[in-house]
Parts: structure tokens; sequence; C-alpha cells
């Protein structure tokens, strides 16, 4: 069943065309890789979907409802989350606070029941507390739990920063280059994250990644584009092995190369 359908996107910036009638669909607990060289539109592809930006032109459906004029606020709420490249959490707080930030799309009371706090109030905030300390386990992230977000390493703020968007209980989770930054080791650990959250979470994931090991060990599908356009759709090792792809990459004919062995 389609999740997420992007047909004939077209986003400008001023009379710069950065996306120009692209298009991919993503099954239900797929992941799925949006892979490119620098300035492809990988990013505003994302940011499209997100409602960052907004899309001169073209559809955008999710779980069968039209999204494209959506505000990002509302979009989150029907259940799309996503971290971002350089990570975005509020530094100053702890990881548990960060985590429960995250849950703010499942509050169901309003304004008043909080000012008074009642007991409805109450028995939400145990609830939001007990789905982020899960999460916490989930993510071997216990030794974190009260750490402020300025005190950890580049590669555990990654992982709160996943670990925030889940929260929210998303159905399509964009991940936008998980692996950036990242040690070797650390992108290993994060292919298992992904896998884990694809299988233990059911939870499809749309991710933008330059790592290619990554890419191959995580994703069920690929699509690659340049210059805003579509290039490739498949297997990994198919989209590493088409022509135009290695072309895009490596600016060499695929008769000058075998493959892509990386971004």
């Amino acid at each position: 069943m389609t999740l997420l359908a992007v047909d004939n996107l077209k986003v400008m910036f001023g009379g710069v065309t950065a996306v120009d009638g692209f298009s991919f669909d993503m099954t239900r607990g797929e992941v799925l890789a949006l892979i490119g060289p620098n300035g492809a539109g990988k990013s505003t592809v994302f940011n499209a979907i997100s409602r960052l930006y907004a899309a001169a032109s073209g559809r955008i459906q999710f779980d069968g409802r039209d999204i494209t004029r959506l505000s990002a606020h509302r979009v989150a709420g029907l259940g799309i989350a996503r971290t971002f490249q350089n990570t975005e959490l509020f530094e100053h707080a702890t990881v548990l606070q960060n985590l429960l930030i995250g849950r703010h799309t499942a509050r169901r009371t309003g304004l008043f029941r909080h000012l008074f706090f009642t007991s409805a109030v109450r028995r939400e905030e145990i609830a939001h507390r007990e789905c982020v300390e899960e999460i916490i386990e989930f993510f071997d992230l216990q030794a974190y739990r009260h750490s402020l977000i300025t005190a950890l390493p580049y590669g555990v703020r990654k992982i709160v920063e996943i670990a925030r968007a889940v929260a929210s209980e998303p159905e399509l989770l964009l991940l936008d280059e998980p692996a950036s930054g990242l040690s070797a080791e650390e992108a290993s650990d994060m292919a298992f994250w992904i896998q884990d959250l694809q299988k233990d979470k059911g939870i499809s994931i749309l991710m933008v990644e330059h790592n290619m090991a990554l890419v191959g060990r995580t994703a069920d599908r690929v699509v690659a584009l340049a210059e805003g356009r579509l290039l490739a759709a498949g297997t990994p090792a198919e989209v590493q092995q088409h022509p135009d792809v290695i072309e895009a990459y490596l600016g060499v004919s695929a008769d000058n190369t075998q493959s892509v062995s990386g971004g």
C-alpha cells in the first residue's frame, strides 16, 4: 500500500528551479533512500514534504491525503516526523526534556486544563513519560537521561534527535543525512537503529544519505536525482550501477567505470 506519493513536484526559489518535475512513491513499512550529488535537490524535497518549503506545482500525498498545501504543524500531526542534517535540539535542556517535547503532537488536553493541572492532564503526563522512558530504553540512552544536550558528543546528539522524532509516534520518519559527521563505527550503529525502527517499531523511513554503505545495508529501494530531476529508481545495487547515476556522481560515462563507490 502506498504511504507517500510525490507527483511532478516543482520547487523554485525566485527564478531558480531547485526541483523540477520530480516524482516517486514509497510503500508502508519501506526504507527508501534518496541519493544524489551535492545540490541535487534532496533536502529541498524533504523540506517540501515536511512543508518547510512551498511547492510551485505538483502534488504530495500522504496515506491517501493531499498535504501539498497543509501547514507544517498539521503535517506533523498526521504522522510525519523528521530530523535535520545538523541536529536541531534544545541545547540547554536535558535528553529527557527534549524527548518530552517530541510528544507535543500526541497531547490531547487543552490549555485550560493545563492551567489547572487537572486529573486528565496528570494522566496524560504520566502516559507521555512512560512512552519517553520506553524510547530511552530502546535507544540505550539511560546514561544520558538527565544530561544537557550541550554536554553530549555529536554521535549521541544524532541519536537523541531521532529519538525525539520517534517520540511523536510517526508513521513516516524523514532522516536527513543520519550518518553525516559520524565515525565509521557510529555509522554502523546507525544502520542497526534504522533497521530496528523499521522492524520493531513498524516505522516507514525516507532518508537522504551520502553514505552508500549505510544505504546498502538499510534501504529496500533507492531513488536517485540530480539537478532536481529523477535519474533512476530501484534496489541499491541497481541504482549504483545505473549509467546516469555514475555520470552524475563521478562526471564520467559508464563506459569508464563500473559502479559508484560512495558519496
